[in-house]
């Protein structure tokens, strides 16, 4: 009987699997969203995919001066997400953590539907759509550490 190990129960592998995540959470990327704007998703993912992939400081300065609807409010989240980093990583300066967009997405949120006259006493529908915006920044320093670190696994096994 020396070699059973003793069985844990399902709640406490649970809680353990719960405080894993929490901790996670607190050193990862940053992830900020935003809900039911009142924009349509197809014109907010034109906004989306000039931000996807660059560094924070370049995407701040191109939805400051992109005119389409959508910028303002993604320069706000934007805005969220490093203020978020912030606040994770204490002990990092935000020069030296070299930020960028690590995946941004549009999803439709609820769409309102209206009824506009037509001619002859019929009525046509209106959709007013809306749509979530998810937006995850990372440190691109913490990135190479982790890729090299699985690199390093991979060539041992």
């Amino acid at each position: 009987m020396e070699g059973v190990a003793k069985k844990t129960k399902r709640s406490v592998l649970r809680r353990e699997k719960r405080d894993a995540r929490k901790e996670a959470a607190k050193t990862g990327p940053s992830i900020a969203k935003l809900r039911n704007v009142p924009t349509s998703p197809r014109k907010m993912r034109l906004v989306a995919a000039l931000i996807r992939g660059e560094r924070v400081s370049k995407a701040l300065n191109i939805l400051k001066y992109e005119p389409k609807v959508g910028a303002p409010k993604l320069e706000k989240l934007l805005l969220s997400a490093i203020s978020g980093w912030e606040a994770k990583h204490q002990d990092v300066k935000l020069e030296e953590a070299d930020l960028y967009v690590k995946e941004i997405w549009v999803d439709g949120g609820r769409i309102l539907k209206r009824l506009r006259p037509a001619p002859q006493g019929r009525a046509h529908r209106v959709r007013k759509r809306s749509n979530h915006v998810t937006i995850i920044v990372d440190s691109m320093k913490q990135d190479e550490q982790t890729e090299s670190t699985t690199i390093e696994k991979e060539t041992k096994e």
